[in-house]
């Protein structure tokens, strides 16, 4: 599915992020369970559905969502559960979501099929019928002067579609496990699409894909406004990727403003922890990979990268670096100077949401919201970044490490930094987007034949300006991206910059 279109799906996720967003800022504890049951009714007002067959399964859709929305995980289909069971413990600032990140609502499933060659109206009933001379087993027959495939007897080669001279044949197939590089989607007894835990590895790619927006992520952005309402003092972080998100009028400056009238106390740039990392991965490279001590190193900052390695290619998980991804980095630098305010990455991933939960991060980051949700948000609070006025700037980091959002950015710092500091180093990137490719190299890798190498990997096709919780088309983005990295006032960060704190 095409990525940025404002479709009808993008419009109703959007909808229920933006009424669940308004019950947060606007209701007290003691009339927030009936705000929230009141929600599914508004977004589908009536007693004529608007996107399905009834109006019941409508609501109950959007009642799923609103439940992931907070947090909260769905609701069995055989059992009685509120839609706001469990809100009460869901209503606190420091609630992660509840595992898995990543789930299919089963009612708004549409079973497509897995993987099926299927014969259409096209099909002219040839007298060649090259269809049947090439199917290895005699799946494909002629019934009334038609092609016939038996289903039972198909093996899924395609060699019948290669052949047809009418594109008579169509290749069926899920859009989720198409998108799916760790082949996580199975089906359960239904025929309905559902995520392997064990595999996946939470990149958000079926969700983008699936044009029935059966699959959600879990958000923690109902938690963060309650902490905004109540005051709490909370410092934003927001990732490279956020140029052109919301919206070609919003310059940075804006988007700092806007930020701050939202009630967030400062907020800096992520790629200040890029930075960070490139410079101290530029030595590791030097010092490890370049003289033979380690045969590769592995980039850290894409955590479903990271997952992959750990999940599927464990002998090379000691090669990934042990540098801080910039989100961390960041938010201890922050924390260093703000020891009393909490933390909010603010980002385009949703496998970040994952990385923050862990153990050993969650001291340092307290909430994760996406660029959608955070555009619920404003809309919520009636605040237009375009319109803001510009009255601060954002100089927290270098060209460098703003060029963390796209593909290839990551390793392309650290060259920089490998070229101005260790200029008798030889440097050998290699850079891949996508999980498909991502294992494929590691594949690689593992074989030894990329002995010597900086190896940069993105779970999302186009790095992060391609994650699950983008506005903008990726293209645009990207080049949006590309323009503020190319008229950034420096370029690499120093040598020393781990040694430096915030202004």
């Amino acid at each position: 599915m095409e990525r940025g279109l404002l479709t009808p799906l993008k419009l109703l996720r959007r909808q229920v992020f933006v009424e669940v967003a308004r019950v947060a800022f606007e209701t007290d504890k003691n009339d927030i369970i009936d705000a929230i049951e009141a929600i599914p009714y508004k977004i589908t007002p009536g007693d004529k559905p608007l996107y399905r067959e009834s109006i019941w399964r409508e609501r109950a859709i959007c009642s799923e969502r609103v439940r992931l929305s907070m947090g909260l995980s769905l609701r069995p289909e055989d059992e009685p559960v509120h839609l706001t069971s469990g809100l009460r413990g869901s209503d606190i600032a420091d609630k992660y979501y509840e595992p898995p990140l990543m789930q299919v609502i089963p009612s708004a499933c549409a079973a497509c099929s897995p993987n099926m060659y299927k014969v259409t109206d096209n099909c002219r009933g040839c007298v060649a019928h090259p269809c049947t001379a090439v199917c290895p087993k005699g799946a494909v027959s002629i019934v009334n002067g038609k092609s016939v495939i038996d289903q039972s007897k198909c093996i899924k080669c395609g060699k019948c579609k290669n052949v047809c001279p009418y594109d008579a044949i169509a290749h069926h197939s899920r859009p989720c496990a198409d998108a799916c590089g760790v082949k996580a989607i199975e089906s359960d007894e239904l025929g309905r699409a559902k995520i392997n835990a064990d595999k996946c590895v939470s990149c958000g790619m079926c969700m983008v894909s699936c044009p029935f927006g059966a699959i959600a992520d879990k958000s923690q952005f109902f938690q963060l406004i309650r902490a905004l309402r109540r005051g709490d003092k909370i410092v934003a972080e927001v990732a490279p990727a956020y140029l052109g998100q919301f919206g070609e009028q919003v310059t940075p400056g804006k988007f700092k403003a806007a930020l701050l009238k939202m009630g967030f106390t400062e907020v800096y740039e992520v790629a200040l922890g890029a930075d960070m990392g490139a410079v101290t991965e530029a030595e590791h490279y030097a010092e490890r990979v370049a003289t033979g001590k380690q045969p590769f190193m592995l980039t850290s900052c894409c955590p479903s990268w990271a997952m992959l390695i750990r999940r599927y290619f464990p002998e090379s998980a000691d090669k990934i670096s042990n540098t801080l991804t910039p989100m961390v980095a960041t938010a201890r630098t922050i924390k260093k100077k703000h020891p009393e305010h909490r933390v909010v990455f603010i980002g385009p991933c949703a496998a970040k949401k994952l990385e923050a939960s862990r153990r050993t991060v969650r001291s340092d980051v307290d909430f994760v919201i996406t660029f959608e949700e955070l555009s619920a948000m404003f809309e919520a609070k009636g605040i237009d970044p375009a319109a803001v006025e510009e009255t601060h700037r954002m100089h927290d980091a270098t060209g460098a490490g703003r060029g963390y959002a796209v593909a290839g950015g990551v390793a392309g710092a650290i060259e920089k930094c490998v070229k101005a500091y260790y200029p008798e180093t030889q440097v050998n990137i290699q850079h891949v987007e996508g999980l498909e490719d991502c294992r494929k190299i590691l594949l690689l890798a593992k074989m030894g034949k990329l002995n010597g190498s900086l190896i940069e990997g993105m779970g999302c096709p186009g790095g992060c300006v391609a994650g699950a919780g983008t506005n903008a088309p990726i293209g645009k983005a990207a080049a949006q991206v590309k323009k503020t990295v190319d008229t950034s006032s420096r370029q690499i960060p120093p040598k020393e910059l781990a040694e430096i704190e915030l202004d």
